[in-house]
């Protein structure tokens, strides 16, 4: 079995925990931000094919204690990077962190961990050099009070890039934030979901992709595919599999609007993207059937009016960094009062950055939680409505 570690944001750890768990995994222990699991050798692709709220999958491949720089190159140098690595892969060691740890310098723990591992290579291989013509494969490492792991990226680019969104616009919400945000406010297929601030279209692209069983990185390609364990015929059939678990028999109420035509334009041209995706996995295995768009509608949130009696609204409203002040934001959470009014059995989720949004849009949340969205804390605003 491998050790597995999985990236989320800080506060999403339990709903990727119960990710995990859903594909059949068994969970080991949790850390800001990362969750730690076993798995099979299947666990390593389809983890990063199937996990919404992940950011990166790393497959672990040390864990020992080092009190100084011999014990840190020594443990390093043990591993058989052979096995993992190419002759001809460029390494880099893209991250470390320390934390009450005796080694705490973090550019030379860098410089000695990507030693030892050019020393072992050329020590097995006979080379004097490494070409490092190839792809790059990144390592990552993290010091926790003395205990070393070493960490080998499957994922490449970040798993919110799934593949579909070819215009994000202005500061656009993270694919596997927007997956977090339907985690936690409990969202069921057959409950009306509306994004009023629709942006690229984030959160019903993802709803509609959560609500059709379709596997988030179905439509890209990760790190690991230039790995030399990695398994090109098993991989194709984890794709086979997962398409048959596409729903297509499921009807399903997800909306969007904006004001600005543009944003209109780019979410419906991503969502477009996102079912023809899900449309080539279910042809991969003889199944003509396609996915729904959702509806998106170029509206002032000010007009709307819920189209049925319950519902989810779910968003990301504008904030200082994106429409230009903190002020302007203040005035726009406070006409979101006509939200409250217009849709009274919904249920309402907005997340933001702004410290006065709460105040300005005037009502009390039943719930606040802290969720970091990149590199931004924002908190989470949950009213619950639905009775």
């Amino acid at each position: 079995m491998n050790k597995i570690v999985a990236l989320c944001a800080i506060g999403a750890e339990k709903y990727l925990g119960n990710e995990i768990k859903h594909l059949g995994y068994k969970l080991i222990n949790n850390a800001p931000g990362r969750v730690t699991f076993s798995g099979d050798d299947d666990a390593l692709f389809r983890a990063n094919l199937c996990l919404r709220t992940a950011d990166r999958v790393f497959l672990q491949l040390a864990e020992y204690s080092a009190l100084d720089f011999d014990s840190l190159f020594d443990g390093v140098y043990s591993i058989a990077w052979q096995d993992y690595l190419n002759k001809d892969s460029r390494i880099i060691v893209d991250k470390v962190r320390s934390y009450k740890s005796k080694l705490n310098s973090e550019h030379s723990i860098q410089g000695m961990v990507h030693k030892a591992i050019y020393t072992k290579l050329g020590d097995v291989w006979h080379m004097a050099t490494m070409p490092e013509s190839g792809e790059e494969s990144n390592i990552r490492v993290y010091i926790d009070e003395n205990t070393v792991l070493i960490l080998l990226d499957l994922s490449g680019l970040p798993l919110h890039k799934r593949g579909y969104r070819v215009d994000g616009g202005v500061a656009p919400l993270r694919e596997t934030t927007a997956a977090v945000l339907l985690q936690e406010m409990l969202w069921r297929r057959k409950t009306p979901l509306h994004d009023p601030f629709c942006g690229s279209g984030t959160i019903p692209i993802e709803a509609t992709l959560y609500a059709h069983n379709v596997a988030p990185g179905l439509g890209r390609r990760f790190a690991m595919e230039n790995l030399p364990f990695f398994n090109a015929k098993r991989a194709e059939e984890i794709k086979r599999q997962e398409a048959e678990q596409i729903r297509t028999d499921v009807e399903v109420r997800i909306t969007g609007s904006d004001i600005d035509p543009k944003a209109i334009e780019r979410s419906k041209k991503n969502a477009e993207y996102a079912c023809v995706m899900a449309g080539r996995a279910l042809k991969s295995i003889g199944i003509s059937a396609h996915i729904p768009r959702p509806d998106f509608v170029q509206s002032d949130f000010a007009d709307l009016a819920a189209p049925y009696d319950s519902g989810l609204l779910l968003c990301n409203p504008p904030y200082g960094e994106r429409i230009g002040d903190s002020e302007e934001a203040i005035e726009l959470y406070k006409k979101m009062d006509s939200l409250w009014q217009e849709f009274p059995g919904w249920d309402i989720g907005c997340i933001t950055s702004h410290q006065q949004f709460q105040e300005s849009f005037g009502h009390k949340a039943n719930k606040i939680r802290k969720l970091k969205a990149g590199n931004l804390d924002t908190n989470f605003y949950i009213y619950g409505r639905v009775k």
